[in-house]
């Protein structure tokens, strides 16, 4: 241990010494303890810094090999066409649609049933009398009129605000105004039957319907089977299919062709490589020096060599699937420093040509997807048994012994130098009150002795 002097000039002089000084110099010796402390608490938080960040990049290539593995996910995924968008517009296909072609004619196209009213004159006019209405097969339904309804506008707004499967509104023209009824749905089920009982109390006009539009099923074959659908949003005729019909040519057929989403899955893949390269490159940084020519965070580190173990040894394993045994047959390439590229050409090949062995070698038990995503769990953050999490586990442990150990050594020296404060003051003050003593010692000497030390002769 270090010692500390005490430099105060003469005794004599009642100058005294800095107290401040003089502790902060005691204190620096007890303070070089935490040194080692903090350097090491700083080493292991910049590792944690690292540890996160690669984490983070394990993180993101889990959630890509996740969704690879999806049966319902980006492999399911369909892109669908119609060989004649005027007469048939392909709206979706989703992941139960099945690759394929399909051959559609479309001899009527569904209706929806109308009736609108006679003309009259003015929207003031004065009804009165019910109608009733009935859709389909359902319940006729009677609506009274009274004060509250019995005006073209009144009488719509009681409608559309009721449940009589219809949606009413006003129209005009050139001589008047007309209550118009539209169904709610279309088809042949949903035909409005109406028994209007209605006048025009201000004129005494009785009050007729005409019918608009039969409602009317749309009429089509698909694959050689005919088959009928009460909307043009057809939705059950091809499984996972959902198309629009537009018009009707029954002696031309459409052709509906269903493939798989080739571009969305090399899209995935893609992302994937990018992500798994970004994981390897966070690893390879931690091999070298920093910018002032330290050694990285995890220079050297077991976690380190363990995920690059891994990684390497996943990128090699996992049952075959078919005509699907390795990586490189999904145009994914390893280079000679650890990172992956991936020629889309060679991936949308196999894809259109073993597609379903691809989703295999993804999906199976045992498969190169599912080696990876299991390595992936042991390795990362998702699983607290992770070489990632435990990594940082005992850091933790180590982070909180050393602030322990700190906060300590930070309470003792607050106590010492309270102590050595108090005490360092009071001996300042006994030699700054030096000079008075010698002060009183020579007048007592000159009183007893009638010597004055003072007096020149």
């Amino acid at each position: 241990m270090g010692t500390v002097g005490l430099s105060f000039g003469s005794a004599t002089s009642g100058t005294g010494f800095d107290v401040a000084a003089t502790v902060t110099s005691i204190l620096a010796i007890s303070q070089a303890i935490e040194t080692p402390w903090q350097t090491q608490l700083t080493a292991l938080q910049a590792q944690d810094t690292a540890l996160s960040g690669i984490g983070t990049n394990l993180s993101s290539l889990t959630t890509d090999v996740t969704a690879l593995m999806d049966p319902q996910g980006v492999m399911a995924s369909k892109q669908g066409s119609s060989s004649d968008t005027n007469v048939l517009s392909l709206s979706s296909a989703s992941s139960l649609a099945v690759a394929g072609s399909h051959t559609v004619t479309v001899s009527k196209l569904a209706q929806t049933s109308s009736e609108y009213s006679d003309q009259i004159t003015n929207a003031t006019d004065t009804l009165s009398g019910s109608l009733t209405i009935q859709i389909g097969t359902g319940t006729a339904q009677t609506i009274p009129l009274d004060s509250t309804n019995n005006t073209l506008q009144t009488l719509a707004a009681a409608l559309n605000s009721g449940n009589y499967g219809v949606t009413a509104s006003v129209v005009s023209s050139a001589t008047g105004l007309r209550l118009s009824l539209v169904s709610n749905n279309s088809g042949a089920a949903s035909q409005i039957t109406l028994t209007p009982s209605l006048t025009d109390t201000t004129t005494g006009t009785k009050i007729g319907f005409t019918v608009g539009q039969l409602g009317q099923d749309a009429v089509l074959n698909v694959d050689g089977l005919g088959t009928t659908s009460a909307s043009n949003t057809v939705t059950d005729a091809i499984p996972g299919v959902t198309f629009q019909l537009l018009s009707t040519a029954a002696s031309t057929p459409v052709q509906i062709q269903i493939t798989n989403d080739n571009s969305s899955i090399e899209t995935a893949v893609q992302q994937m490589v990018t992500d798994y390269n970004s994981v390897i490159n966070a690893m390879k940084t931690q091999e070298g020096n920093t910018s002032a020519g330290a050694a990285e965070p995890l220079y050297g580190s077991p976690t380190i060599s363990l995920i690059q173990e891994q990684l390497a040894s996943s990128l090699f394993s996992g049952v075959a699937s078919g005509s699907m045994n390795n990586i490189g047959q999904l145009g994914i390439a390893v280079n000679s420093d650890g990172t992956l590229t991936l020629t889309t050409s060679t991936l949308d090949s196999v894809l259109n040509s073993n597609y379903s062995d691809v989703q295999g070698y993804l999906q199976n038990a045992g498969s190169f997807g599912q080696t990876l995503a299991t390595a992936l769990n042991t390795l990362g953050t998702a699983s607290p048994t992770g070489a990632v999490s435990l990594a940082l586990a005992q850091n933790s442990t180590e982070e909180a012994g050393l602030n322990t150990d700190i906060t300590n050594e930070n309470t003792a020296i607050a106590v010492q130098k309270t102590s050595l404060t108090t005490e360092l003051n009071s001996a300042n003050q006994i030699l700054q009150s030096i000079p008075q003593q010698l002060n009183a010692v020579n007048e007592i000497y000159s009183a007893m002795s009638g010597y004055n030390n003072s007096t020149t002769g």
